[in-house]
């Protein structure tokens, strides 16, 4: 059979994983698809790349259709979101100076208690506190003003949030740019191995299964392209499955580290695949249950409510209508044709598209379109329930 080939691109993350797994272990090939992967040297350029047609699809950051969607930023095209590609995966960081108080001020850099580790970085902050992120309209930002602000550090006010490439993190700390940092891995563990940082808290302290990185296409593709769209989510779906399966992970740390991918060692990618990670330059070790997920517990369903979260900060910080802001973004995520694509395989999928996010203390059942699925905990470290219904 004639493969068709589409043009996607990535930013070298190990949660671009899906996109070489599709490729290099067959799965697109099964849907008559080969993936072109094409590498970006930042989000900027790869939110370009997508508008303007050089790519046809893209490993993109979730925030990033919601805020085209309210226009914000100059995406060029609007874009949806087809399904999730992984959940958390971001480190929050600290330099050298930064953690060298922490440590004075007795903190234990325990990597897992978003408020004494929240706490301890206000105390040890001098405002404003200069924190990069690979982009504005990005996850690692969301969560670093929710996570603050929740603990009486206003943000955006006391913090001055800095775009940096993930690839360049470590050296914005060693060149005294940036105080910390919040970056999806292997940069965060790269910035340790180099010296400059430290790790204080993940992701996923924060919110446990927040949306990280989507499968992107322009709309007017995903509503022109529709059985190809569907065929591309099959595709990644099923290398997300295989990346779920612990048994795969040495072999996707090796298929990751290859020099057409990330190009790095690959114990380094281990780390954020099954742990544990280095989070001190003197070595000290720490796992993170639930780090970063690919497939289990409908991870890659693309749940309207997360964008329908992402679009209420974003209203609020930008004194944008908060109900208005959150309508449109729930057409944002294709839920829609995340459906029709997977009907047929062994893919959960959900009764509904919208669901109480931070519900889930623990493991519940919710109805599926053919009997039941379990989802896993999803709490806010603050404990707060966000009503996706409750538009305003």
């Amino acid at each position: 059979m004639r493969k068709t080939t589409i043009p996607v691109g990535y930013i070298p993350l190990v949660d671009a994983a899906p996109l070489f797994v599709a490729q290099d272990m067959g799965f697109a090939a099964q849907e008559g698809l080969s993936l072109d992967l094409k590498r970006a040297p930042s989000w900027s350029s790869l939110r370009d790349m997508l508008a303007f047609g050089q790519v046809d699809a893209a490993h993109m950051l979730a925030p990033v259709p919601v805020a085209t969607a309210l226009g914000l930023g100059s995406a060029g095209a609007p874009l949806d979101a087809l399904m999730v590609l992984s959940l958390n995966g971001n480190v929050i960081g600290v330099g050298r100076d930064l953690a060298a108080r922490l440590a004075d001020n007795g903190h234990d850099f325990d990597f897992a208690d978003a408020h004494k580790a929240g706490r301890a970085l206000i105390k040890a902050a001098q405002s404003p506190l200069r924190i990069g992120v690979p982009f504005p309209f990005s996850m690692h930002a969301e969560l670093l003003y929710y996570w603050l602000s929740a603990l009486g550090f206003p943000a955006p006010q006391n913090i001055n949030i800095r775009t940096v490439p993930p690839a360049l993190m470590a050296d914005a700390l060693r060149a005294g740019e940036v105080d910390a940092f919040c970056v999806g891995e292997p940069w965060g563990s790269i910035s340790v191995d180099q010296s400059e940082g430290s790790l204080l808290l993940p992701g996923s302290a924060i919110w446990k299964r927040a949306p990280e990185k989507v499968l992107a296409v322009r709309r007017d593709w995903a509503n022109s392209e529709t059985a190809l769209s569907q065929r591309l989510i099959r595709a990644i779906w099923r290398a997300c499955q295989w990346l779920s399966d612990p048994d795969s992970r040495i072999l996707a740390a090796d298929l990751l580290s290859r020099s057409g991918h990330l190009d790095l060692p690959a114990d380094i990618i281990d780390r954020a695949l099954i742990g544990p990670l280095t989070v001190t330059q003197q070595g000290l070790q720490r796992n993170a249950p639930g780090f970063l997920e690919f497939h289990k517990g409908s991870a890659n369903f693309p749940w309207r409510s997360q964008a329908q979260w992402i679009a209420l900060q974003l209203a609020s910080r930008m004194g944008m209508e908060r109900g208005e802001a959150m309508r449109s973004a729930a057409e944002v995520f294709r839920s829609d044709i995340y459906r029709s694509a997977l009907r047929g395989t062994a893919a959960e999928l959900p009764g509904a598209s919208s669901k109480l996010e931070g519900a889930n203390e623990r493991v519940t059942s919710v109805p599926a379109e053919t009997g039941t699925l379990i989802l896993p905990p999803d709490r806010f470290f603050d404990g707060v329930i966000f009503d996706p219904y409750d538009c305003g």
